[in-house]
């Protein structure tokens, strides 16, 4: 791991004249020219299976626990898990640690509060869905960070993905289960702050490697949950149920799922990078379903084709103009 965390992530951004790419506001949020291949598409599908859950542990945890204590607990056993990494206690110079700790803030804090505050009005499947708008969010996020305009192909790709996901939403939703109009904006606020920071983190995870600014963001973000976690136990109840989800939503979720997440930001590029959050809807309909009581139309069906196609697309990566 250390050797990839130093050596491996500036290899992957040589060009072909064989100097290292340096990571500027210009490119940070372009594809690398790495081929998006088995290793890739397994980190991807792990990715998409753990966040895929995450919606029904977070389910499963606020029937027992307040609001505060999922981002707490979230926070606790992912930094407790990347800690188990030698790699991860790396330090971070002074001078970068108000943008580490910013990114934690927008990264961890803001979104893993709002996830549990929207699902007490949205179902589990129905937040894996809206949460399968990053991509999208990713692309406009790069573009404007970037000041770069994606190519007609990307565009088209991630819409492709995005009529999927829609078609999964409009599927899924009755009378008996839906969300509702504050907890939509709860979600998309929280799917914007994922798409921006995933472009604005990859110029720190180059320069210090992927598990020490993963570990940083998250004792910041622990941090700044304190003032409105410490009050949320004591209108909890304990629940083993509630423990074990934390748990693992913690230590999978936001620890090793994160870092295969922050190696596919580096290997792929932030766009090809987020691939699986379209496969996230997929595995929170079908969690849902299993162990939520929630329904799965022919109509959800189709949206899950769609989203693949547009998920195959997306991995394409865009053409790389060389100037000599």
């Amino acid at each position: 791991m250390t050797n990839y965390e130093t050596s491996e992530m500036n290899s992957l951004l040589t060009r072909a004249g064989g100097k290292t790419e340096r990571v500027t506001p210009s490119n940070l949020g372009r594809d690398t020219t790495q081929q998006f291949g088995p290793a890739e598409w397994g980190m991807t599908t792990a990715v998409a299976i753990t966040w895929g859950a995450s919606f029904l542990f977070i389910a499963i945890a606020i029937d027992h626990v307040a609001t505060g204590v999922v981002p707490i607990a979230r926070l606790g056993f992912g930094a407790l898990a990347l800690a188990c990494f030698p790699a991860a206690r790396k330090r971070i110079d002074r001078k970068d640690m108000p943008r580490v700790a910013m990114l934690g803030f927008v990264a961890m804090t803001i979104p893993f509060y709002l996830y549990p505050l929207a699902e007490q009005t949205v179902s589990s499947s129905v937040t894996g869905m809206i949460n399968g708008s990053i991509p999208i969010t990713t692309v406009v996020a790069a573009a404007i960070l970037t000041r770069n305009m994606p190519s007609a192909r990307r565009i088209t790709a991630v819409l492709i993905g995005f009529v999927g996901i829609a078609l999964i939403s409009f599927g899924s939703v009755g009378d008996d289960k839906g969300a509702t109009l504050h907890g939509v904006l709860f979600l998309l606020a929280a799917t914007c702050c994922y798409a921006f920071t995933s472009i604005m983190s990859r110029e720190m995870q180059v320069k210090y490697g992927t598990l020490p600014v993963l570990l940083w963001q998250e004792l910041f973000a622990l941090l700044f949950s304190l003032p409105l976690g410490i009050p949320a136990f004591f209108d909890s109840t304990f629940s083993w149920a509630a423990f074990f989800a934390l748990a693992v939503l913690g230590a999978f979720g936001t620890g090793f799922a994160y870092v295969m997440y922050g190696m596919l930001m580096v290997r792929a590029g932030a766009v090809r990078g987020v691939i699986g959050v379209f496969f996230t809807p997929v595995v929170a309909t079908i969690l849902g379903l299993l162990f939520r009581d929630e329904k799965v139309t022919a109509l959800a069906v189709l949206g899950m084709s769609v989203v693949l196609i547009g998920a195959w697309l997306t991995s394409r990566p865009d053409k790389v103009i060389s100037s000599h």
